[in-house]
């Protein structure tokens, strides 16, 4: 019984702190994105090379000991990909600061290749080879506020 209250007690804790759990997989609900909603960001993914595979977009809190790191991310949304432009709507816990990757698994295969998989970052930084593709928090982190933040990820391809 003690255990029980205190997960319950943990829980409730996160909800008044506006904290969120690690690792939610959500659906790409556009209705959480429209006027008055939030906070939440729009993500408008430009340049989706061809409409097969998966196209995966995560946000982070944009810190050095979140941002990448393995199921470390707030929210995901996985989606069939179409050809040119996508619009995904992921909500945040809060207003501050976050980070949001996107992947074009173009095979489906669920692993990155990059020698075909496109990818892109919040801010659009260059990417080198020296870092396999991951730039510093510092160079993705925007400011997400209280309404609906929008923001655009050019894809890039090898």
């Amino acid at each position: 019984m003690h255990t029980y209250l205190v997960l319950i007690s943990a829980a409730a804790l996160a909800l008044v702190s506006g904290t969120a759990a690690a690792g939610q997989e959500i659906s790409n609900d556009l209705s959480r994105c429209a006027a008055g909603k939030g906070p939440a960001v729009l993500v408008n993914v430009q340049g989706v090379k061809e409409a097969r595979g998966n196209v995966r977009v995560q946000s982070y809190a944009a810190t050095p000991g979140t941002w990448l790191a393995k199921g470390r991310w707030l929210h995901r949304i996985e989606s069939r990909a179409s050809a040119g432009n996508m619009s995904f709507c992921l909500p945040v816990p809060s207003e501050g600061k976050y980070g949001i990757a996107v992947r074009h698994d173009l095979n489906g295969n669920g692993k990155t290749d990059f020698t075909q998989d496109g990818g892109g970052f919040s801010n659009n930084p260059g990417v080198s080879i020296l870092n396999l593709g991951k730039p510093s928090v510092n160079k993705v982190a925007f400011d997400a506020g209280p309404g609906v933040t929008r923001i655009t990820i050019n894809l890039k391809y090898m």
